[in-house]
């Protein structure tokens, strides 16, 4: 059974930086790419960065060059390090995982399994 479990959000002020984990079990987590996503009240969910097994990563513009997703395959971990936070990046962010491609894939179809998500709040 796969599950991925987020965890390391919380409430932080504008300008800011947290650090958000998910931890994998019951798939082969190195050869599969992981994304995060995230959703905030009344919007869609959308794509903010991916990391494939070679560890190329991809990012949404709203957040290049303040976001910064890793992963340690010995943890069967990925990261997002969020730094210089604003308010508009409040959501539930999300986790997810696909068997790995050489296609970028960043649509939320694109992902087979998710987890649970956690609440990042940046406060003004």
């Amino acid at each position: 059974q796969v599950q991925l479990v987020e965890s390391g959000g919380g409430l932080v002020q504008a300008g800011g930086s947290l650090r958000i984990s998910c931890a994998a079990s019951g798939l082969p987590f190195s050869s599969y790419a992981m994304g995060w996503f995230r959703q905030a009240p009344g919007k869609e969910r959308e794509f903010i960065a991916r990391i494939n097994w070679s560890s190329d990563t991809y990012y949404a513009n709203s957040v290049k060059g303040r976001f910064t997703i890793s992963r340690d395959n010995a943890k069967n971990t990925v990261y997002l390090q969020m730094n210089s936070l604003k308010f508009e990046d409040t959501a539930v962010y999300y986790c997810a995982a696909r068997p790995a491609t050489i296609t970028l894939r960043i649509a939320v179809r694109d992902y087979q399994y998710w987890g649970q998500g956690t609440q990042v709040t940046v406060s003004s």
